[in-house]
C-alpha cells in the first residue's frame, strides 16, 4: 500500500469531488442518494491491517459529515462498512486465497465477483446509514426500498467507475 499511496491520495480526492460536487447535488426525489465514497473503502488492499481500515474508514464517513452536515451518520456508517469489509472477504475468498498485495477489484478477480462484493457491502452501508437517518423502524419498507434504490444506483455509478478505471493490473 505504501508503494500505491500516491495512486490511493488521488483516488481519494477524486472521489470525494464527484461525491460533493455532483452526486450531493443531484435530486432524484429524495428515495436515491447515491454514495460513491464507500468506492474507496472498498478498493483498499485486501492486506491492509483491520485497524488502519478502521481509522481510515472514520476519517473518510467524518469528511462526508462535514460536507453534508450530518452529524456522524456517514462516520458511523463507513466505520461499520470497514468492519463488515474483512469478514465479507473471508466470506468470498477464492479457493487458493488472496494473493498479498491483492486489491478487491475486477482486474483481480473478476466484474462478478466484484459485483458480488460490492452489492453486498453497498446494501450493508446503505442499510445501515439510512436506519440511522430514520431512527426508527416505524418507516422500515420506506427505509428499505430507499436503500434498495441508492444501492443500485450506487452499484451502477461504481461499475461504471471501475470500468473507466479498468486496466490489467500487475498479479504477483
Amino acid at each position: 500500500m505504501i508503494n500505491n499511496l500516491g495512486r490511493y491520495l488521488f483516488n481519494l480526492i477524486i472521489i470525494i469531488l464527484i461525491q460533493v460536487i455532483i452526486l450531493n447535488n443531484l435530486n432524484l426525489g429524495g428515495y436515491i442518494n447515491p454514495f460513491l465514497y464507500v468506492l474507496f473503502i472498498l478498493t483498499l488492499p485486501v492486506d491492509i491491517p483491520d485497524w488502519l481500515l478502521l481509522v481510515i474508514g472514520f476519517f473518510l464517513g467524518l469528511l462526508m459529515d462535514v460536507f453534508l452536515n450530518s452529524l456522524g451518520m456517514h462516520t458511523s456508517a463507513a466505520v461499520f462498512i470497514a468492519f463488515l469489509r474483512p469478514f465479507l472477504l473471508r466470506y468470498l475468498a477464492p479457493r487458493d486465497g488472496y494473493e498479498p498485495g491483492s486489491s478487491p477489484t475486477p482486474s483481480y478477480f473478476g466484474l462478478l465477483w466484484f459485483l458480488k462484493y460490492s452489492a453486498i457491502s453497498v446494501f450493508a452501508h446503505h442499510l445501515f446509514l439510512f436506519l440511522i437517518e430514520a431512527f426508527s423502524f416505524a418507516n422500515l419498507l420506506t427505509t428499505l426500498w430507499k436503500t434498495t434504490l441508492s444501492t443500485l444506483i450506487t452499484l451502477l455509478i461504481i461499475t461504471i467507475a471501475m470500468l473507466f478505471s479498468h486496466r490489467k493490473e500487475k498479479r504477483f
